[in-house]
């Protein structure tokens, strides 16, 4: 239940519970989010790399920008790959989150700045990623197998496990929680069952009742709240 992004520290239950619905909202994201013209038009470019990846796997279908394939388990499309290669993006467009499943993705040829820290959080079977020389890679060398300049790009290849004990003694989780991976060199720490909490040393299921039942109390008075005072509020001339 609960996951922390520093070692030897629990984030509290709000906390988790947004990060938890960011996670599902990002694996449950329709991938026309991300392979549609919102984020680049076009259609895969031939010879590129996620088009030959997309050819070597059964299944696999190419639309817009991605490689999809059908996840049995949650009987939807998933990104399995992604190119967004030439698009002449300064950002990311917001429905990246949508391609967390996409094995490979490509960046190169975008005047993109530099990424934030949590870009590819959940993107935790990303095994190729081709970026802009200009950009380093998410994790940096400790989190990939191999990191190679190709002209004007930087392959990041092999995503690393950041629980391994290579990885260094800084990942070392609490007493009662174990490592789990979040991404390029993104570690979590997982409460074991029952513990939770700060820390994972509060024991016994969660109260998910009295909590939801506090927060749904908070949200409806602060909704009313809103509403008087806008209510109330005297229009302008």
């Amino acid at each position: 239940m609960a996951a922390l992004r520093r070692p030897g520290a629990a984030l509290p239950p709000t906390v988790l519970l947004l990060l938890a619905l960011s996670v599902s909202a990002a694996a449950g994201a329709a991938p026309e989010q991300v392979c549609g013209d919102g984020c680049c038009a076009g259609a895969v470019r031939n010879g590129s790399a996620v088009a030959s990846v997309c050819g070597a796997r059964v299944g696999a279908v190419l639309r817009g920008r991605c490689c999809l394939e059908r996840d049995r388990d949650r009987d939807q499309e998933v990104v399995v790959g992604l190119d967004l290669g030439n698009c002449s993006l300064h950002q990311l467009c917001s429905g990246f989150p949508a391609a967390s499943a996409a094995l490979i993705i490509d960046l190169t040829g975008n005047p993109l700045q530099s990424l934030p820290e949590d870009t590819f959080r959940g993107f935790t079977k990303l095994q190729t990623l081709a970026l802009p020389r200009e950009l380093t890679c998410p994790g940096g060398s400790e989190g990939w197998d191999d990191i190679t300049i190709d002209g004007s790009s930087r392959i990041c290849q092999g995503q690393r496990n950041p629980c391994n004990a290579s990885a260094g003694p800084g990942w070392q989780c609490p007493e009662d929680a174990h490592c789990a991976p979040a991404g390029p060199g993104l570690p979590q720490c997982l409460c074991t069952d029952p513990h939770h909490g700060y820390k994972c040393m509060r024991q016994g299921a969660f109260p998910y009742l009295l909590f939801f039942g506090t927060l749904g109390a908070a949200t409806v008075a602060l909704s009313a709240l809103l509403w008087a005072t806008q209510w109330h509020k005297p229009k302008s001339s």
